[in-house]
C-alpha cells in the first residue's frame, strides 16, 4: 500500500511516497538498492510526466520480478526522482536499469550498499507519528472532496486523543487550554483505551487541518497521549 506525503528537510519540499507494508520485508532484503533518476517528479505539468511514470512503474516491475528485489519508496527533490529498493542481492541490479533507461535519455544513475538494518528507510522514507497523522487526514480530505463538499465551510469537526493511563488523561482534559476545543466524550476501543472526543468547528481545507492537527498534536505528546485522527459530517448534511 503506497501512501504518498511532504516533508520539509532544511527548508526544501521532499514528495515521499512509501509502502506502509515494506517492513514485512525487512529480515529478508538486506541489500539498498538507490536509482537516481533526473526528473522533476514534483511537478505532474511537466512535460513528460506520464512517461515517467510508465518508465518507473517498469523498473519497479522488472527489479520486482521473482523476488529480487522489493520497491519501497521513492523521494523527489531538487528535480531528481530517487527510487529505492531492498534486494536480496547486490548482483545484477545494475544491468536490469541500464537495459531499461539506456533508451529513455534520462541522466540516472543507480548504487547499491548493505543495511540489513534498513536505517536509510527509517531514517529517510518512513513517515513519523506526526506524519502519519497527515496521511490520515489526506484519504478523509479526499473522501469530502470526492462528495462534491466545499472545505471551506467551517464545521463541528470531532479530533480524537488517547493515553496509556487515565492519569494522563485526566492530567491532559484538566489542563485543556486550547483556543477552540471543548471536551465532547470519553471513548474507549479495541484499538486503544483512555480515549477523549474533543470537538472544534472549523474549515477543513488542508491548510487549516495541518495547522489543528499539529496544534493538538503537540499538547497531547505533552501528556504522552496519542492522535488517533478526527472526522465530521459533509458540510451540507451539517447544516441539514
Amino acid at each position: 500500500m503506497r501512501e504518498i506525503f511532504i516533508r520539509n528537510e532544511d527548508g526544501k519540499k521532499v514528495f515521499i511516497e512509501i509502502d506502509l507494508h515494506a517492513y514485512g520485508y525487512s529480515n529478508k532484503y538486506g541489500w539498498l538498492f538507490s536509482v537516481f533518476i533526473k526528473f522533476d517528479a514534483l511537478d505532474e505539468s511537466a512535460e513528460g510526466f506520464e512517461e515517467y511514470l510508465d518508465v518507473k512503474e517498469s523498473l519497479i516491475i522488472a527489479l520486482e520480478h521473482d523476488d529480487k528485489a522489493k520497491y519501497v519508496g521513492s523521494r523527489a527533490v531538487d528535480g531528481w526522482s530517487e527510487l529505492y529498493f531492498y534486494a536480496l542481492d547486490s548482483k545484477g541490479l545494475d544491468s536490469i536499469v541500464t537495459n531499461l533507461l539506456k533508451d529513455a535519455n534520462y541522466i540516472y544513475e543507480s548504487s547499491v550498499v548493505r543495511d540489513t538494518k534498513w536505517d536509510f528507510h527509517y531514517k529517510n522514507l518512513a513517515p513519523n507519528e506526526l506524519e502519519l497523522c497527515h496521511i490520515k487526514s489526506e484519504k478523509i480530505i479526499f473522501l469530502l472532496e470526492e462528495e462534491g463538499d466545499d472545505l471551506e465551510i467551517p464545521r463541528a469537526v470531532e479530533h480524537y486523543v488517547s493515553f496509556d493511563t487515565p492519569t494522563q488523561k485526566n492530567k491532559f482534559l484538566n489542563s485543556l487550554s486550547l483556543e477552540g476545543f471543548s471536551f465532547k466524550d470519553e471513548i474507549s476501543s479495541e484499538e486503544f483505551e483512555n480515549g477523549v472526543a474533543l470537538l472544534k468547528t472549523h474549515a477543513v481545507t488542508r491548510e487549516e487541518v495541518k495547522k489543528v492537527v499539529n496544534e493538538l498534536f503537540e499538547a497531547i505528546k505533552k501528556e504522552q497521549g496519542y492522535y488517533e485522527g478526527w472526522s465530521t459530517l459533509l458540510a451540507q448534511e451539517e447544516n441539514v
